[in-house]
């Protein structure tokens, strides 16, 4: 059976001494869309689109951060314990979207405090956002041949060539169209009322469509953190279950809150 053969280069471009990677241009892709659903929200909700520019700067820092050090301490904490330093080597990868969603959930709150903004109003229009995000980010993660599929044969399995020759669930791309399907989700239900949403709600269904579909998939992946190795569950799926149960708290809270202010 003939299977696709992945060997693009990670590389985009390269002029002199700077370099490109497809990579950093899916992720600025990703903020960038993301942004611009901000705006609209913003635009729609008629809050103060000035206030995006630093809500940005403090959501990127605390994604990078968030998922460098989840990376480290949630996949491989032996190795970056013994080797410290190398928890600031971000170019060499690593980047863990379990840490990424905590990161991007405490930077929120530092700038909803700062700003005297509802924190739960922002966490529910950012799920949109993130959503969409990781659409960009997975598709990234195919494009550098990285968080691979288990072996198949399947008659969509890739082959990335630069790994192996073997043939592989594009478990990637699984995980980014669940992503993007969910974004669609989430749109479809805030424009039904927007403004008057109940707050928790939107984030609810974000956390259970998301690590639903992130536990699911994580059958299909080879085992990442070497300490899961002889675990059933892998790694991934052990950090789904408390946001998981976290989503069903949050709209449960959602529909009573609601309830009581009606």
């Amino acid at each position: 059976m003939q299977h696709l053969v992945w060997d693009l280069d990670p590389v985009f471009f390269s002029v002199g001494p700077l370099t490109v990677h497809w990579y950093g241009v899916l992720f600025a892709a990703a903020i960038l869309s993301g942004l611009q659903v901000m705006k609209w929200i913003f635009q729609t909700e008629k809050q103060d689109i000035n206030a995006l520019d630093n809500l940005l700067v403090y959501i990127v820092i605390g994604v990078i951060v968030g998922a460098r050090l989840g990376h480290c301490f949630f996949y491989d904490p032996s190795y970056y314990f013994a080797n410290p330093m190398k928890i600031l080597a971000i170019w060499e990868g690593g980047l863990a979207s379990h840490g990424g969603g905590l990161g991007a959930i405490i930077a929120a709150g530092i700038y909803s405090k700062k700003h005297q903004m509802n924190f739960i109003w922002l966490l529910d229009r950012l799920a949109i956002c993130t959503a969409l995000f990781g659409f960009f980010v997975r598709s990234a993660n195919f494009v550098n041949s990285e968080i691979l599929g288990t072996a198949s044969n399947v008659p969509w399995a890739v082959i990335f060539s630069r790994i192996d020759n073997v043939a592989r669930h594009p478990s990637q791309l699984y995980e980014a169209f669940a992503y993007l399907a969910i974004f669609f989700i989430l749109m479809i239900f805030y424009k039904q009322k927007k403004a008057q949403t109940p707050h928790g709600a939107i984030l609810g269904i974000f956390l259970i469509l998301i690590f639903s579909a992130r536990f699911l998939i994580e059958m299909l992946k080879e085992k990442q953190a070497a300490y899961a190795a002889d675990i059933t569950l892998t790694a991934g799926q052990m950090l789904s279950i408390p946001f998981f149960i976290a989503g069903i708290v949050l709209v449960i809270w959602s529909i009573k809150n609601n309830k009581q202010v009606k």
